[in-house]
């Protein structure tokens, strides 16, 4: 055992900076007020290299139990401080995570694995909703509505739903919980997050920092619990009628057994689950825009990205010259460990997601693709695999229709503005889409009703990268949750007449 222990990376010397953020050879998993954790022991890993970086004692049922408990006791707490006074606490919260934000970037550098400035770029993003929630904390309410009856008054009273699961996904191992979390305070509600087992480190930091802001403003912990674990717990929350809300970001395939779970209660759910984007150029679109724009979002994450572009139409009349263009482009892409500054690109997150990576392009090939560029793992430690471009393949091949969590792009062909619309919308999912193109009568039907069904509705800018002020989140297999800005609130409160 000690020297399994020396071989983590949290006791050797170059990492010695995980310990300001509280982490050590091992940790508990759970907190509620306290910390602690009765329930199995996962090492978790580091993608660029695969050599474990430390332990997380994850919850057992009974610590599940507990919590729950001492959440909804918390809660009461909560819901009686004035909301701008929440919103104030919020505010500390986003400051504290401010001064630790390159550490906890790179802490999700070295345990996701995405690089660098991504990593930090979350924590931010946790930071600016914290930010938007300060102001939001002062303006949630409804209106006062005229009574038909004389002397009466007619008002729309938003109260919290009380306790909010939130049950977040590897690849915004900072930022879904921030946007779950920040907007469900400011309205009244606890929080008991589950965040995925590959990134428990994360988890684990994020709430110590949380949690010595709500101690230092001596309010109970338990308002932003943490239960790390697996399966069992994320069914536990699913099917436990104390939780008001869930809020659950992961795959299409998890996400329906989950709302299946929760609709059996009659309990309330709040969806982001998978994407196949597509971006579509036409034959008038600013090349100069479109490269950069289409590598950023098949690449960028390394193809990990709920809103990473999948599929990429092309007009025939460009279609040559711009799978050459973009060709050449990929072999510019920087390759390397994740917490470089000058890498672009890192590792899928697991050894599994390189297996999911291979079977799709060996599936690609025997339905007719062409790979033009990458395919293959890379040599050298880690998940590494080349960002990968396919081309002659139909729209409607199985393949394109599946959406698999990693840098393959998948080059079509279109005629026309209708045809190519018609395949956008054609795919199971609905979060994110995009068009180039200078043609505003184009543009206008492309937002509108006939126009793309997704979500996110981008022009002239790729899938990938949403803003927090507006609401988060897709249609159909994707779940129909919103998330972040806009009236998102609403889903964390019940309104009442």
């Amino acid at each position: 055992p000690a020297a399994a222990m020396s071989t983590l990376l949290v006791n050797q010397p170059r990492y010695a900076w995980l310990r300001e953020l509280g982490l050590q050879e091992e940790n508990p998993g759970v907190y509620n007020g306290r910390w602690g954790g009765r329930g199995q022991v996962v090492t978790t890993y580091c993608p660029a290299n695969n050599e474990p970086i430390a332990s997380v004692r994850q919850a057992s049922l009974e610590d599940y139990e507990e919590t729950v408990k001492k959440a909804k006791e918390a809660w009461k707490v909560w819901a009686d401080i004035p909301a701008p006074k929440r919103g104030e606490i919020v505010r500390q919260i986003g400051d504290a995570l401010r001064q630790k934000i390159k550490v906890l970037g790179s802490l999700v550098s070295l345990e996701m694995g995405k690089i660098f400035v991504e990593g930090v770029g979350e924590v931010q993003e946790y930071v600016d909703v914290c930010d938007y929630a300060v102001g939001l904390s002062r303006m949630i309410g409804g209106p006062i509505l005229p009574s038909e009856r004389p002397g009466h008054a007619l008002i729309e009273q938003w109260n919290p739903v009380g306790l909010v699961g939130i049950i977040t996904a590897f690849n915004f191992p900072v930022a879904v919980y921030g946007w779950n979390s920040a907007i469900a305070m400011i309205c009244g509600n606890a929080c008991l997050w589950k965040g995925a087992p590959t990134t428990s480190l994360i988890s684990v930091a994020v709430t110590k920092i949380i949690a010595k802001v709500l101690e230092d403003n001596k309010v109970p912990g338990a308002i932003c619990s943490l239960v790390c674990g697996g399966a069992d717990i994320g069914t536990a929350m699913a099917r436990d009628e104390r939780m008001d809300l869930l809020s659950f970001t992961g795959s299409t395939k998890v996400g329906k057994q989950v709302a299946l779970m929760v609709q059996e209660r009659f309990g309330r759910s709040l969806l982001e689950l998978g994407g196949n984007n597509a971006i579509i150029v036409f034959e008038d679109a600013d090349l100069n825009l479109v490269i950069p724009s289409a590598l950023f979002a098949a690449v960028g994450t390394a193809g990990q990205r709920c809103t990473t572009a999948r599929r990429l139409f092309l007009h025939e009349r460009i279609h040559d010259e711009v799978v050459a263009k973009l060709a050449k482009a990929y072999a510019q892409v920087r390759i390397g460990d994740p917490w470089d500054s000058d890498t672009l690109y890192g590792p899928l997150h697991t050894k599994e997601a390189v297996k999911m990576f291979l079977d799709a392009v060996e599936q690609a090939k025997q339905q007719g693709g062409s790979v033009v560029y990458g395919g293959k793992v890379i040599n050298r430690p880690g998940n590494y695999v080349e960002p990968t471009i396919v081309t002659g393949l139909p729209h409607n091949a199985p393949i394109v229709h599946t959406e698999t969590f990693a840098p393959i792009l998948y080059v079509l062909k279109f005629k026309e503005e209708e045809e190519v619309f018609a395949w956008n919308n054609e795919v199971k999912q609905g979060l994110s889409s995009s068009i180039f193109t200078k043609d505003l009568g184009r543009i206008f039907r492309w937002l509108g009703p006939k126009g793309s069904d997704c979500g996110i509705v981008n022009v002239n800018i790729p899938t990938s990268g949403a803003e927090i002020g507006g609401a988060f989140g897709g249609e159909k297999h994707t779940g129909g949750g919103r998330e972040s800005g806009s009236d998102s609130w609403k889903l964390y409160m019940r309104r009442s007449t």
